[in-house]
């Protein structure tokens, strides 16, 4: 009875894309960490068909800052469970992403320091491409290129930075003249 259960959870997982680590970390810089948001959303959902749950992916992922410790614990255990050898503490990654995301309040350039909060996403995205990879109950899809939507958030990414950047060096130019005074 357990054993059809499931296999009929395990039948509603929608197949599972897997990206490279190098193109997680350029989405979610090029996107400011919204795809680490996104990324963060797409793991809740996945656990939600996995263990054929009524949780809402999308309301843990806005209100993410209570539910990271426990999707960082589902997927270190989940990993653990497909013999994954590398270990986290959930509780560490989540303060670390906590102090670095508090950077964005300092001036700008420095609040772009706050970027770095995405490095606490990378062992957890490790390990849960490790257990997709290693589970044969759902179909895992390895994405090689960008797909259509990637490639817009490439673009909308891209002016974005470029006006940042455009407005630091303006805002860089304009003390300098002070100065010169």
């Amino acid at each position: 009875m357990l054993d059809d259960k499931l296999s009929i959870a395990e039948q509603t997982i929608e197949p599972q894309y897997i990206i490279s680590l190098n193109k997680f970390i350029f989405l979610s810089v090029i996107t400011f960490g919204l795809y680490s948001i996104w990324w963060n959303y797409k793991a809740w959902r996945f656990f939600q068909e996995k263990e054929n749950t009524d949780i809402m992916p999308a309301i843990r992922t806005i209100f993410g800052i209570f539910f990271l410790i426990r999707l960082f614990s589902k997927i270190i255990d989940l990993a653990k469970a497909k013999n994954y050898q590398k270990n986290y503490s959930p509780s560490l990654l989540f303060i670390a992403y906590l102090f670095l995301i508090l950077l964005s309040y300092l001036p700008e350039p420095y609040g772009l320091m706050s970027i770095f909060a995405l490095t606490c996403f990378i062992k957890p995205f490790k390990a849960l491409n490790y257990a997709k990879m290693n589970d044969t109950g759902y179909e895992v899809i390895v994405q090689d290129r960008f797909n259509g939507r990637q490639i817009f958030l490439i673009v909308i990414g891209s002016i974005w930075w470029l006006l940042i950047l455009a407005s630091i060096v303006i805002i860089l130019s304009q003390q300098n003249e002070y100065i010169s005074y």
